[in-house]
């Protein structure tokens, strides 16, 4: 059992979780993730880590609550344990093999959709540990959902916040903000996206016309974590690969966005009556079309 030390809500669907693993936190490094399980039967969540401390023998994990069993693990509080804790997994953010000598001669754009703030910290954290400093974007559809930016501009040499509606910071899309930092005499080696699939498309669409070399996280097309499930199959450069072994992250200029989005609507309705399931309980009536009630 791995015991939660801190549990706390960060904005109306978004949760943060301090939680005991000292194998994990003693191996991980910035960009791989982790599987948790609630219970014994409870199903596989693929989660990034968004922090980690060696020394207590803790990580951090942030998530959505998008489906049954996000929903069911929003509910656990201080002193709950999760069944299992199992990482690091997948490939470490390829900047943590570069010398710090390399780092510093690079100048480093990381841009954030959403929740996608949570795996990007701990690149940041880590390259201001190195000391050296990178350019942030963190993007949110209003200031109500902007989750970490504390913490975030604590380790970034520039922190710039914008929102769809205009409610907080800048007004407009993450791409806005590229446009005007590359328009403000910006120069940048390579640009760090995660987030929504959208973002991150459109993110690399633009990179690309200003020749800006673009990496992206595909964790959100993450299932099973092991390559068996076939959920985060992707389209790389013409191959194939699986974002949980490969990845998570790859050459965002080669990977094919539209397929992989195709692909991942193909779950969105058994995770909706699962969601549906959980919520009547008792009440529930067979609306979600995959009972007799």
């Amino acid at each position: 059992m791995y015991k939660i030390i801190e549990a706390k809500q960060l904005s109306d669907n978004i949760f943060q979780m301090v939680v005991e693993a000292p194998r994990v936190a003693k191996k991980c490094l910035p960009g791989q993730f982790l599987i948790v399980r609630t219970g014994a039967d409870s199903e596989r969540i693929a989660l990034t880590i968004c922090d980690y401390d060696r020394q207590a023998g803790t990580i951090t994990i942030v998530f959505q609550t998008v489906g049954a069993s996000t929903k069911e693990m929003s509910k656990l509080k201080t002193g709950d344990s999760f069944h299992d804790v199992v990482g690091p997994l997948g490939r470490a953010s390829e900047l943590t093999d570069k010398s710090v000598n390399e780092l510093k001669k690079m100048h480093i754009l990381f841009v954030a959709g959403g929740v996608g703030t949570a795996p990007v910290y701990p690149q940041v954290k880590w390259l201001h540990e190195q000391g050296v400093d990178a350019d942030v974007i963190v993007g949110a559809k209003t200031k109500d959902i902007l989750i970490l930016e504390d913490e975030m501009k604590a380790v970034a040499g520039n922190l710039y916040i914008t929102t769809d509606d205009g409610s907080y910071g800048r007004s407009g899309m993450v791409t806005k903000v590229i446009e005007d930092l590359v328009g403000e005499g910006k120069k940048y080696d390579v640009c760090i996206a995660i987030g929504p699939m959208i973002m991150m498309k459109f993110v690399c669409k633009l990179t690309k016309e200003l020749n800006i070399p673009t990496i992206v996280s595909m964790n959100p097309i993450m299932v099973d974590g092991t390559g068996m499930c076939g959920a985060c199959r992707i389209i790389v450069g013409g191959e194939v690969k699986f974002a949980c072994v490969d990845g998570p992250e790859f050459d965002g200029h080669l990977v094919d966005f539209d397929g992989a989005m195709k692909r991942s609507m193909m779950y969105k309705d058994e995770e909706g009556r699962k969601l549906l399931a959980l919520e009547e309980g008792d009440t529930h009536n067979g609306g979600c079309g995959n009972c007799n009630g």
